[in-house]
């Protein structure tokens, strides 16, 4: 059963088991922001109740293009897809950061989908040194490149959450920026609640121009202006 409301309007979302992923799923599920919601992954997510909700697509990320009927019929296109070096390796890290990315850009462009929102990062550059903000700028050039009606692409800096899996050096570096945040909340960090309001509220009302970049205080400033539920 799809979620009421959203004026008839459908989305997906990549990386809805993610930390943003699952965040954003919520805030469409609370907003009843789009009439149909499907989670595109490599398996299908426990969603308790609100599982009648959603649509589920499981696919197959390497022979992704065997899957397009996941993309079809979509207004709106969320992405929260990533991995970690350290989990995946560099190869791993590219093909998922990237090329799974891109390919299901394209997918979703020509399956109809107007607006593609991109969670990225905070100093992505495809012509960086480093390898994390290198991917990201190389991706973000890519989906550029789609041709969206609307791209957004958001870089927050470091996400402030409590992660389901165990990054202890992370961890530590939350609770330093947490502190910090209160000094200078819009410098290093952002509240991945925060990103995922941003990231309805462009799908909602899309930006001027056909590509849109929200650095971490745009982000800051959009999540903000958006009203918590129940508040």
């Amino acid at each position: 059963m799809a979620a009421a409301g959203g004026g008839g309007r459908s989305c997906f979302v990549l990386g809805a088991s993610g930390e943003t992923g699952r965040v954003l799923l919520r805030e469409l599920l609370d907003r009843r922001a789009f009439a149909r919601i499907t989670l595109i992954g490599r398996r299908r997510l426990s969603l308790g109740e609100a599982e009648a909700a959603v649509e589920q697509a499981v696919v197959d990320f390497e022979r992704l293009g065997e899957h397009a009927a996941a993309f079809q019929g979509h207004d709106v296109g969320f992405c929260c897809l990533g991995t970690t070096r350290a989990r995946a390796g560099a190869d791993g890290f590219v093909r998922v950061d990237r090329d799974y990315v891109a390919q299901a850009a394209e997918l979703a462009r020509a399956g109809g989908c107007k607006h593609f929102v991109l969670q990225s990062s905070r100093g992505a550059n495809a012509q960086s040194r480093f390898l994390y903000l290198r991917v990201k700028g190389e991706v973000e050039n890519l989906v550029e490149a789609v041709g969206f009606d609307h791209c957004t692409i958001l870089r927050p800096a470091v996400l402030l959450c409590k992660r389901q899996e165990s990054r202890p050096m992370e961890r530590i570096a939350q609770q330093f920026l947490g502190a910090v945040a209160l000094l200078c909340p819009t410098a290093y960090s952002v509240p991945v609640e925060m990103v995922a309001r941003a990231m309805v509220a462009c799908a909602l009302q899309p930006g001027k121009g056909k590509v849109q970049v929200l650095e971490n205080r745009a982000i800051h400033e959009l999540g903000k202006a958006v009203p918590q539920q129940g508040t």
